[in-house]
């Protein structure tokens, strides 16, 4: 089994993720927690790291390079990452999305910090990486037709979604 979940940052791609590794017994790979851990390492916010990034293909390059590798070579995985749906040839791609406003909240809510600084901070990012995955990959983030569901969490709880995607798992010609 090779699943992919990916979304915008706070769109709950991370929870729906762990729910269903613990519900099928999947290892779970995350670009997001890679890409977070890489910036600590630098000493520098999202926001910074992503312009360094900008300026650095070498970053995203590595990243990617990995989760196409581990999509390419192993079972029984979630790839958790905004890029997941592209860098795997046979899996069931799924797309997590909801609004920026609540996204953001959800954000603040794990973060902490005032919304309009996470506001800011997230549309600045969203449009860094955007820019990378044009440049880099030839990837428009908002063309979501390589994914197989889309699923606004928005109307659907971290519950509800796991319950859903677990649906499509069950009756999927991919596994």
């Amino acid at each position: 089994m090779l699943l992919t979940i990916s979304g915008l940052p706070g769109s709950g791609t991370t929870t729906v993720s762990r729910l269903l590794s613990e519900k099928y017994g999947l290892e779970m790979i995350s670009a997001g927690e890679v890409f977070r851990s890489l910036a600590k390492e630098y000493g520098m916010t999202l926001a910074e790291f992503g312009e360094l990034a900008e300026s650095d293909d070498s970053i995203d390059i590595k990243i990617d390079e990995r989760q196409k590798e581990i999509a390419n070579t192993r079972d029984n995985i979630i790839l958790e990452g905004r890029l997941a749906g592209h860098m795997a040839e046979k899996a069931l791609k799924v797309w997590i999305k909801a609004s920026v406003d609540v996204r953001v909240e959800r954000i603040v809510s794990r973060e902490s910090g005032s919304f309009d600084d996470k506001l800011n901070e997230t549309v600045e990012r969203e449009a860094s990486e955007a820019l990378r995955y044009r440049t880099i990959h030839g990837i428009d983030i908002n063309d979501l037709s390589v994914y197989d569901l889309v699923i606004d969490s928005e109307e659907w709880d971290q519950f509800q979604i796991t319950n859903i995607i677990s649906c499509a798992i069950d009756n999927s010609s991919y596994f």
